[in-house]
């Protein structure tokens, strides 16, 4: 990488721009343009411009290319500095926070609607048997949170077992079925809270086990979420993360509100390394028999 050509490079306005986004938030070309509010050829054009001096990164999901930034430790001060004097710069965050908070409100509007009707409803990727391998693994412990719990139904079995168990949803309804449920079950170990799984509303060092059950492909920021497992584990804590392997089935973006098509084994193993977990064990836990043939990815990993 030349630093005299960087420096040229992130010298254009919109590549300043699109730079200071895609460090910010993995998005795509539809996304940038939406926030940018220009045409896709230019946006592809600056994109592929950043690419070849190595300032971006992108993988393929579905149809779609997903793009962040890959900024060097001597340019992000300058880079910073920069998009600091930038016109521009306070709108396009106001873009990007509006862009976020309609996925989310979308996703939202989804699950509130589900509220109740899990179990009468196919949802990809949850069956019995890879909830079961993952229970194998978690017997005896105090303090469980439930990330991404939906109404509850892992963490009713859970409690059975756990002093107690936290189980965190965005969804209000949610919220509301599950501690309904809790009380009708006799739960009084379980309770629930609202929040998102990015920033779950838990004390540092205060769970002994933390488990994404079919939640973490709804992150906006997966590995935030995973980074935010880690805060909330005590030390030599456990993380269980039940999820789709990766997939081409576009359509789960519409039907089941998915931000991501699932992950391979070595993408789910990255993130988990980022994060900083280490003793890192995935299995294919399920394979489903009728199309579009889901596989669930079973992860376990350790907090030092």
């Amino acid at each position: 990488m030349s630093i005299i050509n960087s420096l040229k490079i992130i010298s254009d306005p919109t590549r300043l721009r699109i730079l200071h986004l895609l460090d910010d938030q993995e998005l795509s070309v539809a996304d940038l343009q939406e926030v940018l509010n220009m045409g896709q050829s230019r946006i592809s054009t600056q994109l592929s411009q950043l690419r070849n001096e190595e300032l971006t990164t992108d993988r393929r999901v579905g149809k779609n290319n997903l793009y962040t930034a890959s900024i060097p430790e001597n340019l992000s001060p300058i880079i910073t500095a920069a998009v600091s004097e930038l016109p521009e710069t306070k709108q396009d965050q106001a873009a990007l926070k509006h862009l976020l908070s309609k996925r989310h409100n979308k996703s939202k509007a989804y699950f509130d609607q589900l509220a109740g009707k899990f179990g009468k409803q196919y949802v990809p990727g949850r069956s019995w048997k890879a909830l079961a391998e993952a229970l194998l693994k978690i017997l005896n412990y105090d303090v469980v949170a439930d990330l991404g719990a939906g109404e509850g139904t892992l963490s009713q079995l859970l409690a059975q077992r756990a002093k107690k168990v936290i189980a965190i949803d965005s969804s209000e309804k949610m919220v509301e079925f599950g501690t309904k449920l809790a009380k009708e079950h006799a739960l009084p170990n379980l309770e629930y809270r609202l929040g998102d799984i990015s920033a779950p509303p838990i004390d540092d060092t205060s769970v002994d086990l933390a488990i994404f059950s079919q939640a973490l492909h709804h992150a906006e920021r997966p590995r935030k979420a995973l980074t935010e497992a880690l805060r909330i584990l005590k030390p030599r804590g456990t993380l269980i993360v039940l999820d789709l392997l990766q997939h081409n089935f576009e359509q789960a973006k519409e039907l089941y509100h998915d931000t991501h098509l699932g992950f391979s084994e070595v993408e789910l193993t990255t993130i988990l390394t980022q994060a900083g977990f280490n003793s890192i064990d995935i299995v294919i836990a399920d394979k489903e028999t009728e199309p579009p043939h889901f596989q669930t990815l079973l992860a376990v990993a350790r907090k030092t």
